[in-house]
């Protein structure tokens, strides 16, 4: 069990890192302030870094990992593409980013309860993203 379980949590935070990176890769070029841009990248170059220790972890475990979900990805995707068409402000992208952060945060604490068995360093790592994802909420709400 402590094995199943490590595997589905360390899946779900791989799904939730790249969902991240590609969430500020669809922003990153709208945003105007540059106090903001190097915080989204600095919180992408994190999230990079823990995918590295991650990919090790799932290797360990002969796990490809987990991809987004793909209808989650398109929504996001939309619902970025269709609020920045209309308002391409750092107020908007600074919304979008937190809504995402929010969401993140929410699953990845579902996760780690639902798979309680799985070992400590997977637990590590999730406590970690969850923890990257409220500080980018909290550092970008000046700009809501």
């Amino acid at each position: 069990m402590i094995e199943s379980d490590t595997i589905k949590l360390l899946r779900e935070c791989d799904a939730g890192i790249k969902m991240g990176v590609s969430s500020i890769d669809d922003v990153i070029d709208y945003v105007g302030s540059e106090k903001m841009k190097q915080r989204l990248n600095a919180c992408k170059d994190e999230h990079i870094e823990l995918q590295n220790q991650l990919d090790g972890l799932l290797h360990k475990y002969h796990d490809e990992g987990k991809e987004p979900n793909p209808m989650a990805k398109g929504m996001s995707w939309m619902k970025t593409n269709m609020k920045l068409a209309f308002n391409d402000s750092d107020k908007t992208i600074a919304d979008l980013m937190t809504d995402g952060c929010n969401m993140g945060v929410k699953s990845l604490n579902k996760y780690l309860n639902q798979y309680e068995a799985a070992d400590e360093v997977s637990k590590d790592i999730t406590k970690r993203l969850i923890n990257l994802e409220e500080q980018l909420a909290t550092d970008i709400r000046s700009y809501l």
